[in-house]
């Protein structure tokens, strides 16, 4: 959930910051145009004063006699393009040159500098020039002001300035914006880091808790963490209900514990008195014979439902255990019987080690195999391979028996259930119920599939490091 809404703050937090930035950065560049633009109008004004007084009439030809306000006036523009660099002239209105420097600068046909010029001719000054952006390259800023003699435009007064200055300073500020963004984005996304771990880890624990109790270590709890009031209140409710829902299976798990052993004996006194009656009948009665295997199937029953009510309370005892010699000792073991069978029964058992408890996994492993060879027909294989895969190691168990079927797939392991074809074998249906309860005491698991191009593939999986299987265990 981080992953998704971390991204979303991130792209809310920048179009903000966006938002603010780019017009602040426009506001920069405006302002910093506007102060050369006052600058500019300002000489200007100053040149319109000295041209005001300047006697003579516009002529084509150059000036022949001394007029000591002209002489100013020309002293002053050559004077100001040395310095700055800016190319200023005052025009008569037919575009002639009262003064003007370099000389070689007039006011050209078409272009800013022509506009500038028309729009003081109207006897208004540049006020509001097009904006030079730090990428334009060669952008200049044209500035006019009209020289005004008894109410008329006589003359207008233009500045052409070189923008690289402006250009650099209006960059500069850009750059301090970008700097400010940045850090105030870093800020912000590590507010969101620690806003999004702050409302998400009551989550987060929530739902490794709720795994937990899914996969069956019912004591886990949500720890005391922090996060928004109602996540918190929800971590307390979650806990009395696990409570509650703890305590009904406890009693569920008590009362079939007591059931079971509580039954055993009259069962057993039942079974002796079937035998004492069978010593009255002929051997070969029928009845009784029935009678005789009901009472032992009910027997074994009651066992499995007592072993399956302990595997579920018990509590694992993990340890670093060699897998693969577990194993081969297990397929030793039921050589003779599935040999009484006339199933081939091999293993494939190299060292591996893994995390388990030695007593639960040869158990988990006794079941699997048993019900491989009584399923399996005379002449079948029944091979147990070990191996490690990533973090888990596993028991592979196939069989070339009949296998189930898709749908029968899907309940192998559930209490009670056995396939409608097996029916005559002898079983009560909690082998593998118990299997699947001893391997998740201990943070392993087992799953069924089908084994190509016939029979029954069964994997069971233990941890092959101690963090995986202390996390299965430590809520345990």
């Amino acid at each position: 959930m981080r992953t998704r809404l971390l991204p979303l703050l991130t792209v809310l937090l920048a179009a903000v910051l966006l938002a603010l930035g780019l017009p602040l950065a426009g506001s920069v560049a405006a302002a910093q145009q506007q102060r050369v633009v006052v600058d500019r109008i300002d000489d200007t004004a100053r040149f319109a004063a000295l041209a005001q007084f300047v006697t003579d009439g516009p002529s084509g030809s150059r000036r022949t006699t001394t007029d000591e306000r002209w002489e100013t006036l020309r002293s002053e523009l050559e004077s100001y393009h040395e310095v700055y660099g800016i190319r200023a002239g005052v025009f008569y209105r037919n575009g002639s040159a009262m003064a003007n420097a370099p000389g070689s600068w007039f006011v050209p046909r078409t272009g800013e500098v022509r506009r500038a010029f028309a729009e003081a001719l109207l006897s208004r000054r540049s006020h509001d020039p097009p904006q030079a952006w730090p990428w334009q390259r060669g952008s200049r800023l044209v500035v006019a002001s009209p020289v005004i003699r008894d109410g008329d435009v006589v003359a207008v007064v233009v500045t052409d300035s070189p923008t690289g200055q402006m250009r650099s300073r209006i960059l500069r500020g850009w750059l301090l914006i970008g700097a400010g963004e940045i850090a105030a984005m870093l800020l912000a996304v590590g507010a969101a880091l620690r806003l999004t771990g702050w409302v998400l880890r009551p989550v987060r624990v929530l739902d490794a808790t709720t795994h937990d109790i899914a996969t069956g270590r019912l004591k886990s709890r949500v720890a005391a963490a922090g996060g928004p009031p109602e996540l918190r209140r929800l971590a307390r409710s979650f806990n009395e209900m696990a409570d509650n829902v703890e305590a009904v299976l406890e009693q569920q798990r008590a009362f079939v514990a007591d059931a079971s052993h509580q039954l055993r004996n009259p069962l057993a006194a039942l079974l002796l008195r079937i035998e004492l009656l069978a010593l009255e009948l002929p051997e070969d009665n029928a009845e009784i014979a029935s009678v005789r295997t009901e009472g032992k199937r009910l027997a074994q029953v009651l066992d499995d439902l007592l072993g399956l009510a302990l595997a579920e309370h018990a509590e694992a005892d993990l340890a670093l255990t060699d897998i693969g010699a577990l194993a081969g000792e297990r397929v030793a073991a039921w050589a003779p019987a599935a040999r009484a069978k006339d199933v081939r029964l091999t293993g494939d058992c190299p060292p591996t080690t893994g995390w388990a408890d030695p007593i639960a996994l040869s158990s988990a492993l006794d079941a699997v195999i048993d019900n491989a060879v009584k399923f399996t027909p005379g002449g079948g294989t029944v091979t147990v391979a070990v191996a490690t895969d990533g973090d888990t190691t596993r028991i592979v168990v196939t069989d070339t028996g009949p296998g189930l079927t898709d749908e029968e797939l899907a309940r192998v392991g559930d209490r009670f259930w056995r396939s409608g074809r097996h029916q005559n074998v002898r079983g009560s249906g909690l082998g593998l119920s118990i299997t699947r309860a001893l391997l998740t005491a201990g943070g392993g698991a087992i799953d069924y599939a089908h084994h190509e191009p016939r029979g029954l593939r069964v994997t069971v999986r233990v941890p092959r490091h101690p963090k995986t299987a202390g996390e299965a265990t430590a809520l345990a």
